[in-house]
């Protein structure tokens, strides 16, 4: 039986298959989660980053994980919040689907979403949590392999909004 969970952590500390990066297009590391992921991997993950050619917002590519206890970090670039009219809330959804469908293609069995876009980039939490859930419950219903998907809150007011959503939509 897949499920969502929501808990409050440090991702870089998740002992799943792959955790996800709220990455920036460049794909070679920033502030955030990004930063933090960097460096909790090491610097092989830059070095394997420089490959790919960075990634549009929306997409998402896959590396390993280093020094993580992740097999596979999922680079995701979240779209930057402009007031909702260009297209982010669908841009936002994409990043959740295309980690999923790379998750679900590398065989993951367990994966760890940050809450993406919702810090620098500036989308307003509750909807964010909203997107987040709805897509990553629509996934699970497939059957896709994935048996948890961790939804990993760094502190408690996004781990409330997260359980709001969950709550609201399931």
């Amino acid at each position: 039986m897949s499920q969502l969970q929501i808990v409050l952590g440090d991702i870089t500390k998740m002992q799943v298959d792959a955790i996800v990066n709220a990455a920036n297009t460049t794909l070679l590391g920033g502030g955030g989660v990004d930063g933090a992921i960097h460096r909790a991997a090491g610097p092989k993950l830059l070095e394997e980053c420089r490959t790919l050619g960075g990634c549009s917002t929306g997409e998402a590519k896959i590396t390993h994980g280093y020094r993580l206890p992740a097999k596979y970090v999922i680079h995701t670039p979240g779209p930057v919040f402009h007031g909702g009219k260009r297209g982010e809330a669908e841009l936002l959804r994409n990043c959740y689907r295309n980690c999923l469908n790379l998750a679900q293609k590398a065989h993951c069995r367990t994966v760890a979403f940050p809450s993406i876009s919702t810090g620098i980039y500036r989308f307003p939490l509750a909807e964010a949590a909203k997107i987040a859930v709805s897509e990553i419950l629509e996934f699970l219903k497939s059957d896709c392999g994935i048996e948890t998907i961790y939804m990993v809150c760094f502190d408690p007011i996004t781990e409330n909004a997260y359980q709001k959503a969950l709550q609201e939509l399931s």
